[in-house]
């Protein structure tokens, strides 16, 4: 049975579905949306892939000639297909994606006041306008969180107090300066009634970035959690 049509969580006006991909990569982020959906029902094996790749490095970076090279099924060959397709949509747009294969990413000290690994919810950020293209076709998901139910990590003041301490100086302009030098001001938790979403499997989105200037507030995500027995993770983005 296929799975259910993908829709928005109830009341997130942020994320709005799109019907194809000419038309995720030309809508603009306007209005308080800042999350676009292709939602799409993926033929294939895609868990094939990643089980022919064995075990391996933490993440390993799938080029097109390794992908033809693994031994597969029909189904897998279709979804090997999909992966390359995929890729030269985005290429054709000018951007460089990359597809991985994701066991576990580095996590930070244990003890930081704050994270600032892909597992904590987190916001993209560049100099210039561009956004952020991802697709996860196996394993756990992405995770969303609405910016309402967000709240960096800086504003809250316990987490403040813990950083200024490991500063270890007056709260002014080096601090802040201290505090994006370090990307904490990039990090955020969720507040206590947030129900973070997940971006689901064969979904390709489009997620806004922070960026001076930007007209809508960045998309807050994570990786997923990786815990012992679950398979891998692939995963698309640019």
């Amino acid at each position: 049975m296929p799975p259910p049509p993908f829709r928005p969580p109830p009341g997130y006006a942020r994320v709005r579905v799109v019907g194809s991909f000419d038309e995720l990569v030309t809508t603009p982020f306007a209005d308080g949306v800042n999350a676009l959906c292709w939602p799409r029902t993926l033929a294939g094996d895609f868990s094939e892939i990643v089980a022919q790749l064995g075990d391996g490095e933490d993440i390993t970076t799938l080029e097109e000639a390794r992908l033809r090279a693994l031994p597969l099924s029909a189904a897998g060959r279709t979804a090997v297909a999909t992966l390359l397709e995929d890729q030269q949509l985005l290429r054709a747009r000018g951007l460089s994606p990359s597809l991985d294969c994701i066991r576990r990413y580095p996590r930070d000290e244990p003890g930081a006041p704050v994270s600032t690994d892909v597992y904590s919810f987190h916001a993209d950020s560049a100099t210039a306008p561009t956004d952020t293209y991802l697709c996860t076709y196996a394993g756990a998901a992405s995770e969303g969180l609405r910016h309402e139910e967000a709240r960096r990590c800086v504003d809250v003041p316990e987490l403040r107090a813990a950083l200024l301490a490991r500063f270890g100086g007056p709260d002014n302009g080096e601090f802040r300066d201290y505090l994006r030098e370090h990307c904490y001001d990039l990090h955020y938790v969720p507040i206590p009634s947030a129900q973070p979403f997940s971006f689901g499997l064969g979904h390709l989105w489009r997620i806004a970035v922070e960026y001076p200037d930007s007209p809508v507030p960045p998309c807050v995500h994570r990786a997923p959690e990786t815990l012992p027995g679950q398979p891998p993770r692939l995963l698309l983005i640019s």
